[in-house]
């Protein structure tokens, strides 16, 4: 095998899901010089951290035993370890609590994104391959690179005038003004609580922005920026109609911790 510290730069993509993840992940650690946590699940926990809502086992109940398009009639579960004539099978232990890079082993760089932007890859790259030269410095340790300090809302082209929503819809119930704000237009667009750095590329195209960038910097907590923004832009004079217009949100969790849930102040719910 490689020594320690043999490779130079390693871009790591993925959450810790299961014991797999966890021992590539201390392993790439102990190879490389730099290690980046790249993308939304590496970096956040990314959409399966969503899983941090459930156990282990009630998603294996789930699949193994209640959703109806698997045929699995004497309700075989997988065995993490089963012998068969050639020998052992094993299977990864599968965790209760999705994790990130960050949250296992010690991260140099974060470059979230899903994904990330090849600008921002191929910049990166040329920095940290510069400085192992000896031709330049790297970044302090633990920075956030490829970003930028605004929002994503900032470099958004879409016309924003003053906020006020009556009600929120998903973005197969109508079509979209094309100049509007997404979310002036009754949209949850994650915008103001997202990273600048991909271009605003989804708002440019007609979509809501997911949040993949992650937290604007200053931010502890994507989901809770985003929702106290859009608790400020809620037009309703009562708190009745408040929590009717509130209600009309899609997913919260799926929506406002898109990616980041594993990341976020929540983690995951109680087991």
């Amino acid at each position: 095998g490689y020594d320690d510290g043999f490779i130079d730069v390693c871009l790591f993509n993925g959450c810790i899901r299961n014991s797999e993840n966890e021992h590539l992940a201390k392993l790439l650690r102990d190879k490389s010089k730099v290690l980046v946590a790249f993308g939304a699940c590496a970096t956040m926990g990314g959409i399966p951290g969503l899983a941090n809502v459930a156990s282990a086992q009630e998603i294996k109940d789930l699949v193994y035993r209640d959703n109806p398009s698997v045929d699995n009639p004497d309700g075989v579960y997988p065995q993490e370890r089963y012998a068969v004539p050639e020998g052992e099978l094993v299977l990864p232990h599968m965790y209760d609590t999705v994790k990130t890079l960050a949250q296992t082993v010690d991260v140099d760089y974060f470059m979230p994104g899903c994904p990330p932007e090849a600008h921002q890859i191929a910049a990166v790259l040329d920095v940290v391959t510069a400085a192992l030269k000896g031709e330049g410095e790297l970044p302090p340790k633990g920075a956030t690179v490829g970003v930028s300090p605004k929002t994503c809302c900032e470099e958004c082209k879409r016309v924003k005038e003053e906020k006020k929503i009556s009600s929120f819809r998903r973005i197969w119930e109508f079509i979209p003004d094309a100049e509007q704000c997404l979310l002036e237009q009754g949209l949850i667009c994650m915008g103001p609580a997202t990273q600048a750095g991909c271009g605003a590329r989804c708002t440019t195209v007609g979509m809501p922005c997911r949040g993949c960038y992650g937290a604007p910097e200053g931010v502890i907590d994507q989901g809770a920026k985003m929702l106290s923004t859009v608790a400020s832009i809620i037009d309703a004079p009562t708190p009745e109609e408040i929590a009717e217009v509130a209600a009309s949100v899609p997913d919260p969790v799926g929506t406002f911790y898109r990616f980041g849930l594993a990341d976020s102040l929540l983690r995951r719910a109680r087991v």
